[in-house]
């Protein structure tokens, strides 16, 4: 179907990441390691904030959910790579395909807008502390990850309902380990202008800046108040529950821009699976160890319900 003329498709074939068949049992079980570590990592932390009464607090909650997210997220894009190997099928169905992409779309709209919220919660924790424990209660935090995940879901619908006009392609082939919208146009023979035009409006408006300039404003006063604590002590405790966050954002929208901002500079599918691979396996990754080995009240809870299990 590859070289036949442009017409329907009813499935799409997933190539993966790599075409070699001496790599095969390699990338299954790198990426089985991945999944495995994924889940145990996020679900660790998830674990954590639910058992240790310690970590009942604003940020944890907002850390829960960035966990859920990402686990969501990892099973959604690297489930095929697992499933063809095993069954040696490569096919996903039409349906299933824009299934994914919406899903995949959502999850990282969700997570954009979800370390936003973050971001407020230590804009207050550091620069209305006095006031943290009324401004931040359960009603305002549940409000704030309900509105996230909502927000997410409804961002995604427009790209997604233009993705199902498309009629016809000039071939069923995606390049890529999981159905990316992007590579999924650039297979259409439809018109794509509108839907060009959608998402740069969405990347360019909604997705990237909006929640950009929201964590930007944050830190912005939350690098004020830091600097006019009087002692370094005080102001590296400060900033110390800030890092773990700022490095988070800052691997996701490095990642991010590259893949739907930057894809057209370096026009290789392999450069850009490798960003892919980056944002939907390792970050679901680092995402728990670097809030686990750079969070003291992380490292305290785990130990204690070591004890626990211990005794």
């Amino acid at each position: 179907m590859e070289k036949a003329n442009a017409t329907v498709v009813v499935y799409f074939i997933i190539k993966g990441i790599s075409d070699s068949p001496h790599l095969q049992v390699l990338v299954f079980l790198l990426v089985l390691f991945i999944f495995l570590l994924t889940f145990g990592g996020n679900m660790t932390i998830l674990l954590l904030v639910c058992l240790d009464h310690h970590l009942h607090s604003p940020m944890y909650f907002f850390l829960s959910n960035l966990s859920i997210m990402d686990m969501f997220s990892s099973t959604t894009t690297l489930h095929k790579i697992l499933i063809t190997f095993v069954t040696g099928d490569r096919s996903v169905s039409y349906t299933g395909c824009i299934a994914q992409m919406y899903l995949f779309g959502s999850l990282t709209c969700d997570e954009l807008l979800l370390l936003s919220a973050m971001s407020y919660d230590r804009y207050v924790a550091i620069c209305n502390p006095l006031r943290y424990k009324l401004v931040m209660n359960w009603s305002v935090c549940s409000l704030l990850a309900t509105t996230c995940w909502i927000l997410g879901f409804l961002e995604i619908a427009p790209l997604t309902g233009l993705l199902m006009d498309f009629s016809c392609y000039r071939s069923n082939v995606i390049n890529h380990f999981f159905c990316d919208p992007i590579q999924v146009m650039k297979l259409s023979c439809s018109e794509t202008s509108v839907f060009n035009v959608v998402l740069i409006s969405e990347i360019s408006v909604l997705l990237f800046p909006v929640p950009f300039l929201m964590k930007c404003t944050s830190y912005v006063f939350i690098v004020i108040t830091i600097l006019r604590i009087p002692s370094n002590a005080g102001r590296i405790k400060a900033f110390s529950t800030c890092s773990s966050h700022l490095t988070v954002v800052f691997l996701l929208y490095m990642t991010l821009s590259y893949q739907y901002l930057f894809h057209g500079l370096v026009d290789s599918a392999d450069y850009t699976k490798l960003f892919s691979l980056f944002n939907t396996a390792l970050l679901p990754i680092l995402n728990p160890l670097i809030y686990s080995l750079k969070n003291k009240d992380v490292k305290s809870a785990f130990k204690r319900q070591l004890k626990k299990l211990n005794h």
